[in-house]
């Protein structure tokens, strides 16, 4: 029979043929070996260093500018508040993962059942594709002005040549996460540092060229006298949602961490400082970008492809490609291919996985890539459609994070059963868990309702803060108190 193994407060599991011949078991989704474990807090400070460092995050000063009604200033602090907020139901979902080994989404048989588990991490597999396909978008075009820089019949395919450079992006990205956690973590630790220096050495490059007292006093763009506190956390609720989706997939990664301290102070060190310099460098960069290269360009891919120098273009550029490729590999398809895994775990392996996340990004970004290749007319612009997404997808999300908490401190006290979480037949987790599944839909559908009759307004906006705390409430009565008063009352017809 297979066993569960203690090695001073970490577990693993030692499964024989009742596991192994389990529907619900494959080797890519069993827990990590204890002696696997070897991330240190370095590892991961390098891991949120690399994935924050992106296209998407250089823009949200822009989005929270343009969209959200804020100045700079308060556009910089809701960046630095909301990672910060974070950072609490990262530290806390990543508990599971690095003391049990397991991913996120066997994590989710404890609170939803073995195959209600699926219906969160399925929700959760196709934002990363979509994230995914944007990112990719990024890396492709980035590919193809690179290409540009040495071939004037290269620049000359336009749209095409964007599309090819998509499809080369896309496989590089699958090759590293075909490679395996290692290959990712070293991708991490040597992209960390490249990527930081880079971004000073921009900032520094920039500073001549912008007054940074005019910068912080141009208007906001909401109605004049109007309260900055609703616009302010409209935008929190979005900048929240912008690691929404990490915040519930951390076991893929801490499942690695050597320990509880080193991925509570990785994450302290990398996440949220990061993301507010990188997205003070686009602000900056946004606002010199006029007096650089002639034109305002929003965008660093843009930017740097408007520079006349191939040789430092060239080095932008691969220095955009690096960045984008050490965001997307670890943060949107590490994540769909367990969770595909989870869903069929006979039939999907870690290769199958990733290439079916891989071609899922590729349907979710097919009107994009008809678009540049002339084949429709669209005017949707992607930075509109995710800064719209943020929010819509945080309120999703919110009520399985809240959900996850609950349920790994309050109901199950920080312990889960190994070997049962990976069979169907078992006395602990059920099939479905209903109490789960309402605690998520409930929310949702509150959600949805408020927001498609026009109504209670605020709770759309505020959608993760609302959905996690209604997931958490509704999951605690839901899964203990009434589960206590079912016992009590069954105890008491016995007698």
């Amino acid at each position: 029979m297979s066993k569960v193994i203690q090695q001073q407060g970490f577990y693993e599991l030692e499964p024989t043929e009742d596991v192994l011949q389990s529907p619900v078991y494959n080797s890519d989704i069993a827990p990590t070996k204890i002696k696997d474990r070897t991330w240190n807090k370095w590892h991961i400070a390098a891991l949120w260093v690399g994935m924050a460092i992106c296209v998407p995050t250089y823009t949200l000063g822009g989005v929270l500018t343009s969209y959200f009604g804020l100045t700079v200033g308060e556009a910089l602090w809701t960046v630095l508040i909301a990672n910060t907020i974070v950072l609490i139901p990262l530290i806390l979902n990543a508990f599971p993962g690095t003391k049990f080994g397991i991913p996120f989404p066997v994590l989710l048989r404890s609170s939803f059942g073995i195959y209600g588990s699926n219906v969160p991490a399925l929700i959760r597999a196709t934002i990363a594709c979509g994230w995914f396909g944007i990112q990719t978008m990024f890396g492709g075009l980035a590919i193809h002005l690179l290409l540009a820089q040495f071939s004037s019949s290269w620049a000359a395919l336009g749209g095409t040549g964007e599309v090819i450079g998509f499809f080369l992006f896309w496989i590089l990205n699958v090759a590293i996460v075909l490679r395996g956690s290692e290959s990712i973590k070293l991708m991490e630790v040597l992209a960390a540092p490249l990527l930081l220096l880079v971004g000073i050495v921009l900032f520094l490059w920039a500073m001549p060229q912008i007054n940074f007292t005019e910068l912080l006093h141009i208007p906001p763009k909401r109605p004049e006298g109007a309260s900055m506190w609703g616009y302010f956390f409209g935008g929190l609720t979005a900048m929240v949602g912008f690691w929404a989706t990490l915040s519930l997939n951390i076991p893929d990664f801490s499942r690695f961490a050597k320990s509880q301290k080193d991925q509570i102070w990785g994450q302290i060190i990398g996440l949220p400082l990061t993301m507010l310099l990188f997205s003070a460098l686009g602000v900056v960069l946004t606002a010199a970008s006029a007096s650089i290269v002639g034109q305002t360009y929003s965008d660093p891919v843009s930017l740097i492809g408007a520079i006349k120098s191939p040789f430092w273009g060239s080095i932008g550029l691969l220095v955009i490609i690096l960045a984008t490729v050490s965001t997307n590999a670890a943060a949107n398809m590490v994540s769909p291919t367990n969770d595909f895994q989870n869903a069929f775990p006979r039939l999907i392996n870690l290769k199958r996985g990733t290439f079916l996340t891989g071609t899922v990004g590729i349907l979710l970004m097919s009107w994009e890539l008809m678009r540049k290749l002339g084949w429709i007319v669209s005017d949707v612009s992607i930075e509109s459609l995710y800064s719209n997404w943020l929010l819509g997808y945080s309120s999703l999300l919110g009520p399985i994070a809240g959900i996850m908490i609950v349920d790994y401190f309050v109901a199950k006290k920080q312990h889960l059963e190994l070997i049962h979480i990976y069979k169907p037949e078992n006395p602990t987790y059920p099939k479905i868990h209903w109490p789960g599944l309402l605690a998520f839909f409930i929310p949702v559908l509150f959600t949805v309702t408020c927001k498609t009759l026009d109504v209670l307004p605020w709770v759309y906006s505020y959608g993760w803060f609302v959905g996690s705390a209604l997931g958490a409430v509704l999951y605690y009565v839901l899964a203990t108190k009434l589960t206590v008063f079912k016992s009590q009352k069954l105890s008491e017809e016995m007698l």
